[in-house]
């Protein structure tokens, strides 16, 4: 019989695609915060993890302007939804391409979403921090040349 020898754990290498892609994620969970923003720097995202929808408006009205915005709904102070309409409303991060995070699963959200012109809604119950991941990717793959696009309208 022969002896069962494991293999070292081997992680995926980041993907140099990604290393310019700036992923800003808001979440009110710092712990939730630290694990999606451990699996997106692994893949190889710039990352900016902030701690509520407050902290994430400041960073953006002080000019940081992310290539994919990940937003929860319920936070203290203000939703995500919320902050979304304040972004739409000061034409703040027009090229981002903004997918909903959240564990609201609701009718209300979803269409208050799609009516701030989301470009995804993933439920984190319903998948692993990987599985977000790989479906921000496809997303942002369908979606990315929406910066460019906006930013060249804006100098035209």
């Amino acid at each position: 019989m022969s002896e069962y020898e494991p293999k070292p754990f081997m992680s995926e290498p980041a993907d140099p695609a990604f290393k310019d892609v700036k992923v800003m994620l808001v979440d009110d969970d710092s712990f939730l915060l630290g694990i999606y923003a451990l699996r997106f720097q692994k893949k190889g995202f710039a990352v900016d993890a902030c701690l509520g929808s407050v902290e994430a408006l400041k960073k953006i009205r002080e000019g940081a302007y992310p290539d994919i915005l990940l937003l929860d709904v319920i936070m203290p102070f203000m939703t995500g939804i919320d902050m979304l309409r304040i972004l739409r409303e000061e034409k703040l991060c027009e090229g981002s391409v903004v997918i909903m995070l959240t564990n609201q699963n609701l009718s209300p959200d979803i269409k208050a979403a799609e009516e701030l012109g989301v470009e995804g809604y993933i439920v984190k119950a319903s998948c692993i921090p990987t599985e977000v991941v790989a479906h921000v990717v496809k997303i942002w793959s369908e979606h990315k040349d929406k910066k460019q696009k906006v930013l060249a309208a804006k100098n035209a």
